[in-house]
């Protein structure tokens, strides 16, 4: 009796154990077709500004995941930046500093839809000068990051009023490449980026050309060359 008892503990393990394969083997697979692209397909240097177009075939290979800010909005992301984004936010959280989220990835196809409802509302020329041509965004790449500070429990995201926040913008921007960020369109390169200063807005290039480019004072453009 009792080594039939075993014989049934010791199928019903198997059985168990099978089953976890299964199931882990099912889960790979569904992680598989639902990402699109993977880290090794994306180019951490691509380059994209006012006259450099996003390559036709970067979209269709860019791993995505979706993600939230600390006020429940949703955003997709490059995983990587994403994961190197959280941990510079998290350096500034014990700094007393608190940065969230408030632009990232924006398709091609979402860009056309915002030249078409911004030009309804405010007019061809308010385009021209400050939407970005579809396909020519860096939002496009996934690997952008506009910021919003946090003040007093209040979200600071004007344009204006992040600007005037130099002392904060002080702290944080020395501690950009320590996590492969750059800041993207810094003061006094306005005529190569093509760009006014945004204090704000974050490329993620990877640790070592970051820090390439942060030592040499360079922007994209120059470092690209």
């Amino acid at each position: 009796m009792k080594s039939f008892k075993k014989k049934l503990l010791v199928g019903a393990l198997l059985a168990m154990v099978c089953c976890s394969f299964a199931y882990e083997a099912e889960a790979a697979d569904s992680m598989e077709v639902s990402q699109i692209g993977t880290s090794q397909s994306v180019d951490y240097l691509v380059f994209v500004n006012k006259t450099h177009k996003l390559p036709d075939d970067y979209e269709a290979k860019l791993p995505l995941i979706t993600v939230k800010n600390a006020f429940g909005k949703e955003f997709q992301i490059e995983p990587e930046t994403y994961q190197h984004f959280e941990q510079l936010r998290q350096a500034l959280k014990k700094k007393g500093i608190q940065i969230e989220l408030d632009s990232v990835y924006r398709s091609v196809a979402r860009q056309k839809e915002i030249v078409a409802e911004f030009t309804q509302k405010y007019g061809a020329d308010y385009v021209k000068q400050y939407v970005a041509v579809p396909g020519y965004s860096e939002h496009h790449t996934g690997l952008a990051v506009d910021i919003c500070l946090v003040v007093d429990g209040k979200a600071i995201d004007d344009n204006d009023e992040m600007i005037a926040q130099k002392e904060i913008f002080a702290q944080i921007h020395p501690l950009l490449a320590e996590y492969g960020f750059i800041l993207r369109y810094p003061q006094g390169k306005e005529r190569i980026t093509g760009y006014s200063y945004e204090p704000w807005h974050f490329r993620y290039v990877g640790k070592e050309t970051a820090k390439k480019i942060c030592d040499a004072g360079l922007v994209l453009e120059e470092y690209l060359r």
